[in-house]
Protein backbone atom coordinates (compact mmCIF):
# COMPACT_ATOMS: atom_id res chain seq x y z
CA UNK A 1 0.00 0.00 0.00
CA UNK A 2 1.46 3.69 -0.75
CA UNK A 3 1.90 6.05 1.83
CA UNK A 4 -1.17 8.37 0.16
CA UNK A 5 -3.44 4.83 -0.02
CA UNK A 6 -2.62 4.51 3.74
CA UNK A 7 -3.41 8.13 5.00
CA UNK A 8 -6.91 7.94 3.22
CA UNK A 9 -7.79 4.38 4.34
CA UNK A 10 -10.26 6.26 6.94
CA UNK A 11 -12.26 6.99 3.81
CA UNK A 12 -11.23 4.47 1.27
CA UNK A 13 -15.33 3.57 1.15
CA UNK A 14 -16.41 6.82 0.62
CA UNK A 15 -13.89 7.31 -2.18
CA UNK A 16 -15.38 3.76 -3.78
CA UNK A 17 -19.10 5.62 -3.76
CA UNK A 18 -17.40 8.72 -4.78
CA UNK A 19 -15.76 6.84 -8.15
CA UNK A 20 -19.23 5.36 -8.65
CA UNK A 21 -21.41 8.80 -8.66
CA UNK A 22 -18.50 10.16 -10.94
CA UNK A 23 -19.17 7.65 -13.69
CA UNK A 24 -22.87 8.22 -12.66
CA UNK A 25 -25.70 10.78 -15.16
CA UNK A 26 -24.01 9.45 -18.48
CA UNK A 27 -27.11 9.61 -20.69
CA UNK A 28 -27.38 6.20 -22.35
CA UNK A 29 -26.87 6.99 -26.04
CA UNK A 30 -23.53 8.40 -25.15
CA UNK A 31 -22.07 5.22 -25.05
CA UNK A 32 -18.47 6.72 -26.19
CA UNK A 33 -18.80 9.19 -23.82
CA UNK A 34 -19.41 6.98 -21.02
CA UNK A 35 -16.41 4.56 -22.38
CA UNK A 36 -14.28 7.41 -21.66
CA UNK A 37 -15.31 8.82 -18.19
CA UNK A 38 -14.91 4.95 -17.10
CA UNK A 39 -11.20 5.69 -18.45
CA UNK A 40 -10.71 8.98 -16.53
CA UNK A 41 -11.95 7.94 -13.54
CA UNK A 42 -10.48 4.52 -13.98
CA UNK A 43 -6.63 6.40 -14.51
CA UNK A 44 -6.83 6.88 -10.72
CA UNK A 45 -5.32 9.70 -8.96
CA UNK A 46 -3.94 10.22 -5.65
CA UNK A 47 -8.26 11.19 -4.65
CA UNK A 48 -6.65 14.02 -1.87
CA UNK A 49 -9.48 16.17 -2.97
CA UNK A 50 -12.76 14.04 -2.46
CA UNK A 51 -11.00 12.81 0.20
CA UNK A 52 -10.36 15.92 2.11
CA UNK A 53 -14.27 17.10 1.58
CA UNK A 54 -15.25 13.14 2.91
CA UNK A 55 -13.14 13.78 6.20
CA UNK A 56 -14.55 17.17 6.69
CA UNK A 57 -18.12 16.41 6.27
CA UNK A 58 -17.46 13.24 8.91
CA UNK A 59 -16.12 15.83 11.27
CA UNK A 60 -19.95 15.60 12.01
CA UNK A 61 -23.00 13.29 11.57
CA UNK A 62 -23.54 13.99 8.07
CA UNK A 63 -26.13 12.93 5.15
CA UNK A 64 -23.41 10.78 3.53
CA UNK A 65 -25.00 10.63 0.25
CA UNK A 66 -24.79 14.40 -0.34
CA UNK A 67 -21.13 14.13 1.07
CA UNK A 68 -20.30 11.98 -1.49
CA UNK A 69 -21.82 14.31 -4.82
CA UNK A 70 -20.01 17.33 -3.02
CA UNK A 71 -17.04 15.11 -3.34
CA UNK A 72 -17.61 13.68 -6.34
CA UNK A 73 -18.78 17.15 -7.79
CA UNK A 74 -15.12 18.42 -6.57
CA UNK A 75 -13.09 15.33 -8.58
CA UNK A 76 -15.13 16.14 -11.70
CA UNK A 77 -13.85 19.42 -12.00
CA UNK A 78 -10.51 18.57 -11.20
CA UNK A 79 -10.82 15.62 -13.48
CA UNK A 80 -12.32 18.28 -16.53
CA UNK A 81 -9.69 20.86 -15.91
CA UNK A 82 -7.13 18.00 -16.61
CA UNK A 83 -8.63 17.37 -19.61
CA UNK A 84 -8.32 20.64 -21.03
CA UNK A 85 -4.78 21.60 -19.55
CA UNK A 86 -3.47 18.67 -21.01
CA UNK A 87 -5.43 19.56 -24.96
CA UNK A 88 -4.22 22.99 -24.15
CA UNK A 89 -0.19 21.90 -23.09
CA UNK A 90 -0.67 19.01 -25.68
CA UNK A 91 0.71 16.26 -23.11
CA UNK A 92 0.62 13.02 -24.38
CA UNK A 93 0.62 11.32 -20.67
CA UNK A 94 -0.72 11.51 -17.43
CA UNK A 95 -0.24 9.36 -14.44
CA UNK A 96 2.00 7.00 -17.06
CA UNK A 97 -1.36 6.73 -19.11
CA UNK A 98 -2.45 8.35 -22.41
CA UNK A 99 -4.03 11.38 -22.37
CA UNK A 100 -7.87 12.07 -24.56
CA UNK A 101 -6.17 14.23 -26.86
CA UNK A 102 -3.91 11.40 -28.38
CA UNK A 103 -7.45 9.46 -29.43
CA UNK A 104 -9.64 11.87 -29.92
CA UNK A 105 -10.00 15.44 -31.70
CA UNK A 106 -9.35 18.67 -30.31
CA UNK A 107 -13.44 19.47 -30.77
CA UNK A 108 -14.23 15.46 -29.02
CA UNK A 109 -11.58 16.34 -26.06
CA UNK A 110 -12.81 19.88 -25.24
CA UNK A 111 -16.43 18.93 -25.50
CA UNK A 112 -15.64 15.96 -23.42
CA UNK A 113 -14.20 18.44 -21.11
CA UNK A 114 -17.50 20.49 -20.84
CA UNK A 115 -19.21 17.95 -19.81
CA UNK A 116 -17.43 16.78 -17.06
CA UNK A 117 -17.81 20.93 -15.71
CA UNK A 118 -21.47 20.66 -16.55
CA UNK A 119 -21.70 17.23 -14.67
CA UNK A 120 -19.70 18.14 -11.89
CA UNK A 121 -21.72 21.19 -11.37
CA UNK A 122 -25.04 19.16 -11.47
CA UNK A 123 -23.95 16.88 -8.40
CA UNK A 124 -23.02 20.15 -6.51
CA UNK A 125 -26.40 20.66 -7.06
CA UNK A 126 -27.46 16.95 -5.08
CA UNK A 127 -26.55 18.33 -1.58
CA UNK A 128 -29.47 20.56 -1.88
CA UNK A 129 -27.49 23.20 -0.49
CA UNK A 130 -28.04 27.11 -2.25
CA UNK A 131 -24.74 28.22 -0.40
CA UNK A 132 -22.69 24.96 -1.86
CA UNK A 133 -24.16 25.46 -5.60
CA UNK A 134 -22.89 29.22 -5.41
CA UNK A 135 -19.90 28.18 -3.97
CA UNK A 136 -19.09 25.34 -6.46
CA UNK A 137 -19.65 28.11 -8.91
CA UNK A 138 -17.68 31.00 -8.21
CA UNK A 139 -14.70 27.86 -7.80
CA UNK A 140 -15.03 27.54 -11.25
CA UNK A 141 -15.43 30.76 -12.19
CA UNK A 142 -12.09 31.12 -10.68
CA UNK A 143 -10.22 28.29 -12.23
CA UNK A 144 -11.18 29.17 -15.71
CA UNK A 145 -9.93 32.79 -14.88
CA UNK A 146 -6.75 32.15 -13.63
CA UNK A 147 -6.28 30.29 -16.99
CA UNK A 148 -6.84 32.88 -19.01
CA UNK A 149 -4.88 35.46 -16.72
CA UNK A 150 -2.01 32.89 -17.52
CA UNK A 151 -3.34 32.51 -21.40
CA UNK A 152 -3.13 36.38 -21.81
CA UNK A 153 -2.03 38.42 -18.91
CA UNK A 154 1.28 37.34 -17.95
CA UNK A 155 1.76 39.10 -22.34
CA UNK A 156 3.99 41.43 -19.72
CA UNK A 157 6.58 38.63 -20.17
CA UNK A 158 8.47 39.42 -17.20
CA UNK A 159 8.64 36.85 -13.67
CA UNK A 160 5.68 36.82 -11.58
CA UNK A 161 5.49 39.16 -8.39
CA UNK A 162 4.83 37.32 -5.10
CA UNK A 163 1.14 37.96 -5.13
CA UNK A 164 0.91 37.00 -8.57
CA UNK A 165 1.94 33.87 -7.80
CA UNK A 166 0.26 33.40 -4.54
CA UNK A 167 -3.34 34.50 -7.01
CA UNK A 168 -2.10 31.74 -10.09
CA UNK A 169 -2.02 28.84 -7.88
CA UNK A 170 -4.48 29.91 -5.67
CA UNK A 171 -7.10 29.43 -8.84
CA UNK A 172 -4.67 26.80 -9.94
CA UNK A 173 -5.11 24.80 -6.91
CA UNK A 174 -5.90 26.15 -3.33
CA UNK A 175 -9.57 26.87 -4.75
CA UNK A 176 -11.13 23.23 -5.33
CA UNK A 177 -9.42 22.31 -2.23
CA UNK A 178 -11.77 25.27 -0.07
CA UNK A 179 -14.23 24.30 -1.84
CA UNK A 180 -14.08 20.50 -0.93
CA UNK A 181 -13.01 21.40 2.74
CA UNK A 182 -15.31 24.15 3.60
CA UNK A 183 -18.44 22.43 1.67
CA UNK A 184 -17.68 19.26 3.68
CA UNK A 185 -17.90 21.66 6.82
CA UNK A 186 -21.21 22.77 5.68
CA UNK A 187 -22.99 20.15 5.04
CA UNK A 188 -22.10 18.66 8.69
CA UNK A 189 -23.85 21.90 10.01
CA UNK A 190 -20.08 23.11 11.39
CA UNK A 191 -20.14 26.35 13.09
CA UNK A 192 -19.21 29.54 11.69
CA UNK A 193 -15.93 29.19 13.48
CA UNK A 194 -15.28 25.37 12.51
CA UNK A 195 -16.30 26.53 8.58
CA UNK A 196 -14.08 29.30 8.37
CA UNK A 197 -11.28 26.43 9.95
CA UNK A 198 -11.90 24.07 7.47
CA UNK A 199 -11.60 27.09 4.37
CA UNK A 200 -8.26 28.38 6.22
CA UNK A 201 -6.96 24.19 6.15
CA UNK A 202 -8.23 24.12 2.67
CA UNK A 203 -6.07 27.57 1.21
CA UNK A 204 -3.13 26.32 3.01
CA UNK A 205 -3.05 22.65 2.14
CA UNK A 206 -3.45 23.94 -1.28
CA UNK A 207 -1.10 26.82 -1.47
CA UNK A 208 1.49 24.49 0.03
CA UNK A 209 0.52 20.88 -2.26
CA UNK A 210 1.15 23.88 -5.38
CA UNK A 211 4.44 24.89 -4.21
CA UNK A 212 5.44 21.08 -3.88
CA UNK A 213 4.43 20.48 -7.09
CA UNK A 214 6.58 23.27 -8.82
CA UNK A 215 9.39 22.13 -6.79
CA UNK A 216 8.89 18.56 -8.33
CA UNK A 217 9.19 20.14 -11.36
CA UNK A 218 12.91 20.44 -11.07
CA UNK A 219 13.38 18.18 -8.03
CA UNK A 220 11.32 15.54 -8.56
CA UNK A 221 12.24 11.82 -10.84
CA UNK A 222 10.46 12.70 -14.71
CA UNK A 223 9.36 9.58 -14.31
CA UNK A 224 7.45 10.26 -10.92
CA UNK A 225 6.11 13.21 -11.95
CA UNK A 226 5.31 12.32 -15.32
CA UNK A 227 6.94 15.25 -17.36
CA UNK A 228 10.40 16.28 -18.35
CA UNK A 229 12.18 18.66 -15.80
CA UNK A 230 10.99 22.08 -15.58
CA UNK A 231 8.05 21.85 -17.58
CA UNK A 232 6.47 24.85 -16.77
CA UNK A 233 9.20 27.15 -17.39
CA UNK A 234 9.62 25.44 -20.95
CA UNK A 235 6.14 26.37 -21.17
CA UNK A 236 7.42 30.13 -20.05
CA UNK A 237 5.45 29.81 -16.88
CA UNK A 238 8.21 30.86 -13.99
CA UNK A 239 7.15 29.02 -10.71
CA UNK A 240 8.79 29.90 -6.67
CA UNK A 241 12.03 28.17 -7.60
CA UNK A 242 12.60 30.27 -10.45
CA UNK A 243 11.22 33.52 -8.69
CA UNK A 244 13.19 33.20 -5.84
CA UNK A 245 16.60 32.72 -7.79
CA UNK A 246 15.67 35.69 -10.33
CA UNK A 247 15.90 37.44 -6.83
CA UNK A 248 19.33 36.53 -6.57
CA UNK A 249 20.51 36.71 -10.27
CA UNK A 250 17.87 39.30 -11.88
CA UNK A 251 17.35 39.33 -15.48
CA UNK A 252 19.74 35.73 -16.45
CA UNK A 253 18.95 35.71 -20.03
CA UNK A 254 17.54 31.89 -19.99
CA UNK A 255 14.62 32.91 -17.47
CA UNK A 256 13.95 36.02 -19.62
CA UNK A 257 13.53 34.33 -22.83
CA UNK A 258 11.68 31.46 -21.36
CA UNK A 259 9.36 33.78 -19.57
CA UNK A 260 9.32 35.82 -23.25
CA UNK A 261 8.13 32.66 -24.93
CA UNK A 262 11.35 32.73 -26.99
CA UNK A 263 13.02 29.99 -27.99
CA UNK A 264 15.01 28.35 -25.20
CA UNK A 265 17.35 24.73 -26.33
CA UNK A 266 17.12 21.52 -23.52
CA UNK A 267 20.98 22.22 -22.94
CA UNK A 268 20.04 25.84 -21.48
CA UNK A 269 17.17 24.45 -19.81
CA UNK A 270 19.11 22.00 -18.19
CA UNK A 271 21.82 24.23 -17.62
CA UNK A 272 19.36 26.49 -14.77
CA UNK A 273 17.80 23.44 -13.58
CA UNK A 274 21.00 22.92 -12.33
CA UNK A 275 22.17 26.42 -11.17
CA UNK A 276 18.35 26.57 -9.41
CA UNK A 277 19.14 23.27 -7.70
CA UNK A 278 22.42 24.34 -6.70
CA UNK A 279 21.67 27.95 -5.35
CA UNK A 280 19.23 26.85 -2.62
CA UNK A 281 16.56 27.92 -4.12
CA UNK A 282 14.37 25.20 -4.63
CA UNK A 283 14.83 25.15 -0.24
CA UNK A 284 13.88 28.06 -0.30
CA UNK A 285 10.79 27.30 -1.89
CA UNK A 286 10.26 24.19 0.24
CA UNK A 287 10.72 26.21 3.60
CA UNK A 288 7.54 28.49 1.95
CA UNK A 289 5.77 25.09 1.26
CA UNK A 290 6.00 23.69 4.92
CA UNK A 291 5.05 27.01 6.22
CA UNK A 292 1.64 26.89 4.76
CA UNK A 293 1.38 23.10 5.59
CA UNK A 294 1.85 24.37 9.51
CA UNK A 295 -0.95 27.03 8.92
CA UNK A 296 -2.94 24.31 7.73
CA UNK A 297 -2.46 22.26 10.37
CA UNK A 298 -2.86 25.06 12.84
CA UNK A 299 -6.64 25.45 11.38
CA UNK A 300 -7.05 22.19 12.78
CA UNK A 301 -6.62 22.84 16.33
CA UNK A 302 -10.40 24.48 16.15
CA UNK A 303 -12.00 21.26 14.59
CA UNK A 304 -13.33 18.30 17.19
CA UNK A 305 -10.89 16.00 17.71
CA UNK A 306 -10.99 12.52 16.30
CA UNK A 307 -9.53 10.15 13.76
CA UNK A 308 -10.88 12.47 10.90
CA UNK A 309 -9.02 15.70 12.43
CA UNK A 310 -5.77 13.78 12.30
CA UNK A 311 -6.14 11.84 9.54
CA UNK A 312 -6.39 15.69 7.54
CA UNK A 313 -2.89 16.36 9.29
CA UNK A 314 -1.67 13.12 8.18
CA UNK A 315 -2.59 14.41 4.92
CA UNK A 316 -0.43 17.87 5.42
CA UNK A 317 2.30 15.79 6.45
CA UNK A 318 3.04 13.97 3.28
CA UNK A 319 1.90 17.03 1.49
CA UNK A 320 5.38 18.36 1.51
CA UNK A 321 7.16 14.46 1.77
CA UNK A 322 5.47 13.06 -1.49
CA UNK A 323 7.74 12.00 -4.23
CA UNK A 324 10.74 13.15 -2.40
Amino acid sequence: MSQSAGLLSLVADDIKKVEDKMRSGIPERHQDLQSVVDYLVGAGGKRLRPALTMMAAHLYPVDVDKAHSLAAAVELLHTATLVHDDLIDNALFRRGMPTLNVSWSPAATILTGDFLFARSAQLSTETGDPQIVSMFAQTLMIIVGGELNQLFNDGHKNVPTDEEYRQRIYAKTASLFTTGTKGGGILCGASDLEVQALYDFGYNLGMGFQIIDDILDFRGDEEQVGKPLANDLRQGIATLPVMIFNRQHPNHPTILKAVRRERVTNDEILDIVEKIRASGCVDAALEEAVRYVRQAQAALTHLPAGPYRDAMHAIADYTVTRDF
